[in-house]
């Protein structure tokens, strides 16, 4: 009887070791396989412009394949879905997390590129805005961080896809920046501010002397040095005018010549 009993709980452990050895093995979601799959779905959700559930993805990715490239395409991408979700600030992480990690990735260019791209945006509404907002107090951050950015492809990554619109950005941004440092110049300037608009008004020129904006940058200089009695200043602002716009109307002192980018 006892050796009865035996034989059945020897049976009975067969039995189970065969059912573990048939049963199928726990997948790996760290497999190339399953996370190929789950990138696959994340650019899915991207182009369906679900962001919020390619992020999740990706987020994944990035930690499940870390020091892949797999795992830098997913920054890169994660990055994107960011910006087009309006994250921007959570986008400017992920991408200097990339260009940190990542120096002498293939895909750097892109990176920069992406990074003016995201602050490059986030201030197309400056002149639109202006109107409602005493522009004095406008921060320009977003907009300095994008021509970075920009530079960085056009001076390092000249072969760049990406170079030849970065150029046109750069240029774009550069006279931006140039006609709201004037814009403010003269703020000051109507206000009776006249060494704070002259002070911005220098430093326009110093910063942007190439930008068409500093024709009337180096104008308001000239009055404003006028109405502080500084002149000797007056003179020599007025003589740099001469010499680097000969052919400008502010020559004439009493031009009230309307500055082309003045659109309000």
């Amino acid at each position: 009887m006892r050796s009865k009993t035996r034989a059945s709980w020897l049976v009975g452990l067969a039995l189970l070791a065969l059912a573990a050895c048939s049963s199928a093995p726990k997948e790996d979601p760290n497999s190339q396989a399953n996370l190929d799959k789950l990138y696959a779905e994340a650019k899915d959700d991207l182009s369906a412009g679900s962001y919020d559930r390619a992020i999740k993805s990706l987020e994944r990715i990035e930690g499940r394949a870390a020091g892949t490239l797999l795992a830098q395409q997913a920054q890169l991408d994660l990055a994107w879905a960011y910006h087009r979700s309006g994250e921007r600030a959570q986008s400017i992480t992920v991408l200097d997390r990339f260009i940190k990690l990542n120096p002498s990735s293939p895909a750097m260019d892109y990176a920069l590129y992406m990074k003016g791209l995201v602050n490059f945006n986030e201030d197309l509404g400056l002149f639109g805005r202006l109107a409602s907002q005493d522009i004095s107090e406008r921060d320009q951050q977003a907009s300095r961080d994008a021509l970075l950015s920009f530079r960085q492809v056009v001076e390092q990554y000249p072969e760049s896809k990406y170079a030849a619109d970065a150029r046109v950005r750069v240029d774009f941004i550069t006279n931006t920046l140039a006609n709201y440092e004037v814009h403010v110049a003269r703020y000051y300037y109507e206000r009776g501010a006249y060494v704070a608009a002259a002070n911005r008004a220098q430093q326009t020129v110093q910063e942007f002397q190439h930008a068409p904006a500093a024709e009337h940058a180096l104008q308001l200089m000239v009055k404003s040095y006028d109405k502080l009695g500084l002149t000797p200043l007056r003179d020599d602002a007025q003589r740099v005018l001469a010499k680097s716009f000969p052919n400008s109307a502010y020559l004439n002192p009493n031009s009230e010549k309307k500055a082309w980018w003045k659109i309000w």
